[in-house]
């Protein structure tokens, strides 16, 4: 039970792997149906092995492949896991631990245990994993292996193939396995739904606890604890080394905190912006504004079919309109969009899938480009929206030296922008406000349920009950 909450975790139910797996081997069959190519073979899955930190023995925490715990849900290291298009039956092969393994660190548990619990069809060593492939394969000639080997577009990493001992009996097939499983995992069930909703109930009542603990002078790694007090359960992403979490929050200034907790690998991202001394001045009010009007405008306009770069460029537009009524810029807002000047004050892309990844794989289908202009060759995805897709909605407006300076002395840009009123914004920092939103058959439903309106906020530091 988490801490200071009511909210009891959903039972994590194995089932939602069993249907992942099924899923995976319907569009895999279909696929092979389609190519004339025979249905049998395996998927074989390498899962993630235990890190040490450098040359110690320090085991750094362990955490799941993603492929792996998409399709088998197992927590522990150095598993494998197969399926056999054949017979649709999935095999876990567990790692044989020596028998000291149960002096440091408990029990051994059974092959039978792992059947189970994980809901497989068998169970077996993973030194074994040749000879049992070869066992369960029904065909002649030399079984065919389904490798996962593909880029994910989000880090421009690719994920690495299953190696085992005699793998050279077998024939490899290292292209059809990536793009059809990263489609399947873009697009969520209603359990993983059930549990990327938990994870963001969670995390929406810990950012309320954030804000309500905000005051001037403190660090804000303090209430990244605080945060990750309420939660207690894992963790996305907060500062990194080059740039902890370390800065003072002074009276005036605007906090901007990005975090979201995970719940049996489904995670949430939110980002809530506000003022650290509980009160928006009328410049906060202003870009805040501009930022909730163009999340709000984009969530109301999302459905199945709406393309996302449409929905960047949406957003960059409500922004513009706003920052020329408070007179920060000035001209017709269809030029600026055209002279990309929404990318001065929005550099990021508008948001991302979201599941077992924070930046969930599957943005870019093959054949699919990403776009060359400022701003919009940030996006993560530039596909249309699908039922059952869950995506972050997250604009932002911020005032930024590195991209102002330039764009006031670019002869495309310097003619919209008010200097004098620009400079009033110096070491303002930014606004984002980030909500993570599943797209429903009839439009969508945003899964956040954080105080977004500025009296809300207002309120909620103040002390007041959230939900109101």
């Amino acid at each position: 039970i988490v801490m200071g909450s009511s909210l009891l975790p959903p039972k994590v139910k194995m089932e939602l792997h069993v249907k992942n797996r099924n899923n995976l081997l319907t569009s895999l069959r279909q696929h092979l149906s389609e190519s004339s190519r025979p249905l049998h073979g395996f998927v074989l899955l390498q899962g993630g092995e235990e890190q040490t930190r450098y040359d110690t023995d320090h085991l750094e925490l362990f955490r799941q492949e993603s492929y792996f715990a998409y399709l088998f849900g197992v927590k522990e290291s150095g598993f494998y896991g197969a399926i056999d298009i054949a017979t649709g039956n999935s095999i876990l092969f567990v790692p044989r631990l020596p028998a000291e393994y149960a002096v440091w660190m408990g029990e051994i548990k059974p092959l039978s245990y792992f059947k189970e619990h994980y809901m497989v069809s068998t169970t077996c060593f993973s030194d074994e994993i040749a000879s049992v492939l070869q066992q369960h394969y029904q065909s002649s000639g030399k079984p065919l292996l389904f490798l996962l080997h593909g880029l994910n577009t989000d880090s421009d990493n690719f994920s690495k193939p299953a190696e085992f001992q005699g793998i050279d009996k077998f024939d490899k097939d290292l292209t059809t396995l990536h793009p059809i499983l990263t489609e399947c995992r873009v697009i969520k069930s209603e359990l993983e739904i059930a549990l990327i909703q938990y994870a963001n109930d969670i995390s929406s009542e810990a950012h309320v606890e954030v804000m309500k603990k905000t005051k001037v002078g403190m660090k804000e790694y303090q209430l990244e604890s605080i945060f990750l007090h309420h939660t207690y359960i894992a963790v996305l992403h907060y500062g990194h080394a080059a740039a902890p979490n370390d800065k003072t929050l002074e009276d005036g200034d605007m906090a901007l905190f990005d975090m979201g907790a995970e719940y049996h690998f489904y995670g949430s991202d939110i980002t809530c912006s506000f003022p650290v001394n509980g009160k928006f001045t009328s410049d906060q009010s202003l870009i805040y504004s501009a930022v909730l009007d163009a999340h709000n405008a984009v969530i109301s306009a999302m459905k199945p079919g709406i393309n996302w770069v449409d929905m960047h460029i949406l957003a960059e537009k409500v922004i513009l309109e706003s920052l020329k009524r408070g007179h920060i810029i000035l001209g017709d807002v269809d030029d600026m969009v055209a002279a990309r000047l929404g990318a001065v004050f929005m550099p990021h892309g508008l948001g991302h899938f979201l599941g077992i990844d924070t930046h969930d794989p599957g943005g870019y289908l093959k054949g699919l480009e990403r776009r060359k202009e400022p701003g919009l060759k940030s996006l993560r995805t530039i596909r249309d929206l699908r039922e059952g897709m869950v995506i972050t909605v997250e604009p932002g407006c911020y005032f930024i030296d590195a991209l102002l300076l330039p764009a006031m002395s670019s002869p495309e840009t310097s003619k919209f922008l008010n200097q004098e009123v620009i400079n009033r914004f110096k070491g303002f920092g930014g606004v984002r406000i980030e909500s993570d939103v599943l797209v429903t058959a009839a439009g969508c439903y945003n899964m956040t349920k954080c105080p977004r309106e500025i009296r809300e906020i207002e309120a909620v530091m103040a002390g007041a009950p959230w939900p109101a």
